[in-house]
């Protein structure tokens, strides 16, 4: 009989003990990171393509980049594309048809929600604006003419016109904001 009771029970204790292991702690998930996440939209597309790589492609003639400050961790595993669409047509309709050698790309800045904010800062505000650029200009390229960067080493993208101003990629207490989301 008690040679039963100990079969019983270790399949519990196993099961306890692999999920102990597997589970993130609370620490672990009430922390995360903002940083400036990057998006693609290639030409006559209407939806947001988290970029696999750095701004380092070269995007075509019509295409819209787009950076939105946000935040991810465990719990919260992705990162919020920017608020406003890619629309090719609205960000650069008015601007002419590039000669040859050049390319029109839409660039679509979004400073966040409040509630990422690094702390004393001030949220800017988010714009539009379309590059005319070479034919063989990278992401950071059309970047640069739209903002002043601040990098990493790395190639990290810290800030976009001084914002955040200081810091980098930084971990914090994941916002209440969007745990009741």
């Amino acid at each position: 009989m008690k040679t039963l009771k100990r079969i019983s029970i270790f399949p519990l204790a196993l099961i306890t003990l692999i999920l102990a292991i597997i589970t993130p702690t609370a620490e672990a998930a009430d922390k995360g990171y903002r940083y400036w996440g990057y998006f693609q939209a290639g030409p006559g597309a209407r939806a947001w393509t988290p970029a696999m790589t750095g701004p380092t492609v070269n995007m075509a003639d019509g295409s819209v980049e787009g950076w939105a400050f946000t935040f991810s961790s465990d719990a919260i595993p992705d990162a919020n594309a920017p608020r406003v669409a890619p629309d090719f047509t609205r960000i650069c309709g008015t601007t002419k048809a590039p000669g040859a050698g050049k390319k029109r790309v839409g660039v679509v800045i979004d400073f966040g929600s409040a509630f990422i904010k690094p702390k004393g800062e001030v949220v800017p505000r988010s714009f539009s604006k379309c590059v005319v650029a070479d034919k063989n200009a990278l992401g950071v390229d059309v970047l640069s003419k739209v903002v002043k960067l601040r990098a990493e080493a790395s190639g990290l993208i810290c800030s976009l016109n001084a914002y955040p101003a200081k810091e980098c990629g930084a971990e914090i207490t994941t916002p209440a904001a969007l745990l009741n989301k």
